[in-house]
Order: structure tokens, then sequence, then C-alpha cells
């Protein structure tokens, strides 16, 4: 049994879900823009990302989505526990296969990344890490019908796979406005890429953030500044 991840206003129950509360999750949370108006969460796991973006905007509502039973049911299940239930909805649903009338004013997503890679026994895992269920053309595709028009998508990658989510980002029209170059330590190189699409093509703005300082568990006051609203430790 695993204990649920308590943030200050709100926890996070997460033995349904194959993926677990991550850095990743909190940092794209954190550090995406939050335009009032309607959300979309893909592929939303533990409903995490939906939770931190309602905490940080009252005027958004979200719907989180998930081709994974045990995550839709984690996700509904943190839903019903959080102050915020009236505007966070949970749908049990693929992104190629769902539809809404209304478009949204944000798009965020921690998506799957690994692209022929090595996978583990756990189906659950996989289809939350690899690109076999949702590849970058068609997440892109998708996403790309259902953004208003001055609507923004923001994700995390790795550095490599951020390339090739860039390269297939521009061919479908949607330009990289802003990105954040995350290091885990100031020892380390980039690890991953905060990126943020529009269809606005803007000159880019890059951010650096260090997360850890020369020590293990030793954090950057810019990594505390950014998730000082949601870790208990901070």
């Amino acid at each position: 049994m695993i204990e649920p991840f308590q943030f200050k206003q709100f926890s996070i129950d997460q033995n349904l879900c194959a993926m677990k509360v991550g850095t990743d999750g909190v940092l794209l949370g954190a550090w995406s823009k939050t335009p009032n108006g309607k959300v979309l969460d893909i592929g939303c796991g533990s409903g995490l990302i939906s939770l931190i973006i309602a905490q940080r905007n009252p005027n958004c509502t979200i719907d989180a989505i998930d081709i994974d039973k045990g995550a839709y049911l984690q996700t509904v299940n943190n839903i019903e526990g959080c102050r915020w239930k009236t505007r966070i909805k949970g749908h049990h649903i693929s992104l190629q296969v769902f539809e809404t009338i209304e478009k949204y004013d944000l798009i965020i997503s921690n998506p799957p990344f690994f692209i022929n890679a090595f996978k583990s026994e756990n189906k659950s895992k996989n289809m939350a890490r690899h690109t076999d269920e949702l590849s970058f053309e068609d997440f892109i595709a998708n996403t790309k019908k259902l953004l208003t028009p001055t609507g923004i998508l923001s994700v995390i990658l790795p550095i490599n796979e951020s390339v090739i989510f860039n390269d297939i980002a521009n061919k479908e029209g949607l330009h990289l406005n802003r990105n954040c170059l995350v290091k885990p330590n100031y020892a380390k190189d980039p690890k991953r890429v905060l990126m943020e699409f529009s269809f606005v093509n803007s000159e880019l703005q890059t951010e650096h953030l260090t997360i850890e300082t020369e020590k293990r568990h030793q954090y950057t006051k810019e990594y505390r500044n950014l998730t000082q609203d949601f870790y208990l430790k901070f």
C-alpha cells in the first residue's frame, strides 16, 4: 500500500496508477501559464497536474483524460478528495477519440516519450511512458484541433525527445514560444525541457532552472520559489 503524497493544499493517492508523483509533473504544473478558461490535461495519471492548475487559477475548468482505467479511477478519486472538485472532470478515453464542442485555452501534458525503447512487464506503465499508444504525431495533430486560436500547449520532455517533438510541432503550425532547460544539479547537463507552444510565431524565451545544489536534497532558491506553493518541505 502506497501512502498518499501530501501537498500543501491537496493529497494524491497513487495506488491505482502506474506513474507515481514525480518531479516532472510538479515542475510542469508549477511552470506552465494558467490562462482563464478551459484546460485539458492529457494523460492525467493521478490527476496531479490538474489539481496544481486548479489550485493556481480559480478561473479555469479542467478536463482530465487518460486511456488507462486505473489512472482514470485514480484521478476521479483524487478529484473527489480535493477542494476544487466542481471544476475538474475526469474522462476514461484516449486523446485520439476525445471530442468536445468547446476548445481549450491551455492543453497540458507530461506525455509518453519513449520511442522504440525497452518495455517493462507493466502494461499500464508502458502505456504511460512509451509512444506506442500515442505517438508525437498523433498527440500534436489532435492537440492542434482542440486549441483555441490563442491557446497554449505546455509539455515536459527529455532533451533528445524535445527536439523531435518541436520539429513535428513546427510542421503542424505550432511554434515554440517559451522553454525552460532543467538541470538536476549544478554539475549535470539539462535532462528535461519545459516547453510552451502556440499558433503565434514569436521570439523564443529561454529560461534555465537547476533543481539541486552540489548536495543531494539541497534545493536551489529558484526551484524552491517555483514549487513552494505545493511541496510541504518548502
